[in-house]
């Protein structure tokens, strides 16, 4: 495990659901922190987060307002960071085709503000959080998050001198996470309809926690330009249904704007870069040298994907079952409902 102790995170976007496990994850496995910074633009969510994570028990905890877009006050409270997680987007699919530059200046010219205030504080490193809608994206959101990709890989090999390393992370929506269709399901329960966009939509299956040890990972191992993608497993978006309520009727409504039968985690044409590195797939930068002393140090299992590699929920995952996915429902309802007594408290 890299060696937090006396170092300080940064997290953009830290009061959203992954920045509230990602804290937690954090205070409760790596000792030492000299501080962890939650950087948002909505203090209502900052006052509820303070609630649950209190400075007064977690004193390396500091919460700090602020907005992507404005550089200025970016590199204001990068200031001594040695390390940021870039959580902060606009996300929402539909939302995005009506608003399209709203989302690019959030999703790209925030990002372009966070990578020059990182290189002018000398962050270490940071690490973006990408999704499966910059993969081939046919939604405006999917194409800012492939715009902010690059951006963030590109940062890594501007021809003046750096020492900042950039890095993506990239997965699907987490279980119960906002964007996933487990709580609309559970809220329209009640109804006795689900509504489906397509019965044989499948989506990667998340588990809680797996996005936070993921960004561990790569903070620990990244050398810069690289994206890193957790294994996964997949599920049938009837499966969920009839799990959820198997005496609903089902309610097809066809694609969304933007949307996507199946989620795709590695694009066809990036298949001739990515290695198999054990719990993980590393896509390393096309036409520039990669170090991979540390990925070889960490696997012994390093080794170049066949050729006609294709990572998409759709293509020989390995499938949950009614009973696996009811299992998964609940730990995601305990999580949440013990949060929301924490914040009660």
């Amino acid at each position: 495990m890299l060696d937090f102790k006396n170092k300080s995170i940064i997290i953009t976007g830290g009061t959203g659901s992954f920045g509230r496990r990602f804290t937690r994850k954090v205070i409760e496995e790596v000792p030492g922190i000299k501080c962890l910074a939650i950087f948002s633009r909505d203090e209502y969510k900052q006052q509820r987060m303070a609630e649950e994570f209190p400075q007064s028990k977690y004193p390396a905890i500091k919460y700090i307002l602020g907005d992507i877009r404005d550089f200025d006050r970016l590199n204001q409270v990068f200031t001594g960071m040695d390390y940021v997680v870039h959580a902060a987007a606009l996300k929402q699919v539909d939302i995005s085709e009506a608003n399209s530059m709203e989302f690019v200046k959030t999703n790209i010219m925030g990002t372009e503000n966070v990578i020059r205030a990182a290189q002018q504080n000398k962050v270490k490193k940071v690490i973006g959080l990408s999704s499966d809608k910059a993969v081939n994206p046919v939604s405006l959101y999917g194409a800012t998050k492939m715009c902010s990709d690059k951006l963030f890989i590109s940062a890594n090999f501007h021809p003046y001198e750096s020492c900042t390393k950039f890095t993506i992370v990239r997965y699907g929506n987490v279980i119960g996470s906002r964007g996933s269709v487990i709580p609309l399901f559970l809220r329209k329960k009640k109804d006795k309809k689900l509504p489906i966009t397509d019965l044989e939509m499948t989506r990667f299956h998340v588990p809680i926690g797996v996005e936070s040890n993921t960004i561990l990972f790569a903070l620990q191992h990244s050398q810069g330009g690289e994206i890193i993608i957790p294994k996964l497993s997949a599920f049938r978006i009837s499966d969920v249904a009839n799990t959820i309520c198997a005496e609903c009727a089902h309610q097809t409504i066809g694609l969304r704007s933007g949307e996507k039968k199946h989620e795709e985690l590695i694009g066809a044409e990036e298949t001739a870069y990515t290695y198999d590195i054990g719990q993980h797939y590393l896509v390393v930068p096309q036409n520039q040298s990669f170090n991979f002393n540390y990925y070889k140090l960490s696997s012994a299992n390093l080794k170049k994907v066949s050729d006609n590699f294709q990572y998409s929920s759709d293509n020989g995952l390995y499938l949950l079952s009614i009973n696996e996915i009811q299992e998964e429902i609940r730990k995601y309802i305990d999580w949440d409902n013990s949060l929301f007594e924490q914040r009660k408290t």
